[in-house]
């Protein structure tokens, strides 16, 4: 549990039958990253790991370029309704006893089935096979997610989910249960990612002020 204010939130950022939107009640207690990228040296006599330099203005051909790989990360989310459903007097809570946390883990399964265009640009779970053609001739495409996260809003592709039920009602409809979910963040020149690598950049500012003051003797 936690006491946190704002709720981390998964938003579908498209046309989508049915919209798409989870707010967590339990913000995630971690969040892993991995950002990785292969860098290319060339294999001169007498180097190793890339050629040689001296001055700050060669470091640019110390390797001979680069591939960077979008940016993954996990998190692991808690879905429990026993609080709500304790709590029917509120009119929000008045399915829970029903239908526990089922309805939370149907719009992440949603989010990660692959979609289809439709009509006026709607997208629609190819599941459905409501799209023109056979499965193997439709243009299936992922959601594309915002992943809202105290300052960070970020573009990404649920790539997987892993689903652990904990507690179930009479009926064996879960009302409590442990996810584990993959993203990859889309990295381009869409706004989302943009304002990201600026707030990333003057984090990095806000960094050097703080590193150079607390170096100072005085």
């Amino acid at each position: 549990m936690t006491d946190s204010f704002f709720k981390a939130m998964l938003v579908e950022y498209g046309l989508s039958l049915p919209p798409l939107a989870i707010a967590f009640e339990f913000n995630p207690q971690t969040l892993s990253r991995t950002r990785s990228i292969t860098v290319t040296t060339g294999n001169a006599p007498g180097t190793r790991g890339g050629y040689d330099f001296s001055l700050p203005s060669e470091t640019s051909r110390v390797a001979q370029g680069v591939s960077v790989e979008p940016e993954q990360f996990n998190i692991e989310v808690l879905l429990d309704a026993t609080d709500r459903m304790s709590d029917l007097s509120d009119p929000r809570n008045a399915t829970t006893a029903i239908f526990g946390v089922e309805p939370e883990l149907d719009t992440l399964r949603s989010m990660v089935e692959p979609k289809t265009q439709g009509p006026g640009g709607v997208q629609m779970l190819s599941a459905l096979g409501l799209g023109e053609g056979k499965a193997f001739q439709r243009d299936e495409h992922p959601s594309v997610l915002l992943f809202i996260w105290g300052t960070h809003v970020l573009p990404v592709f649920l790539t997987s989910i892993q689903v652990e039920e904990l507690a179930h009602l009479p009926t064996l409809i879960p009302y409590r249960a442990r996810t584990t979910l993959s993203f990859q963040v889309i990295e381009g020149n869409n706004p989302f990612y943009q304002v990201e690598v600026v707030r990333q950049m003057v984090g990095a500012g806000i960094n050097l002020v703080n590193t150079v003051t607390g170096a100072l003797p005085f």
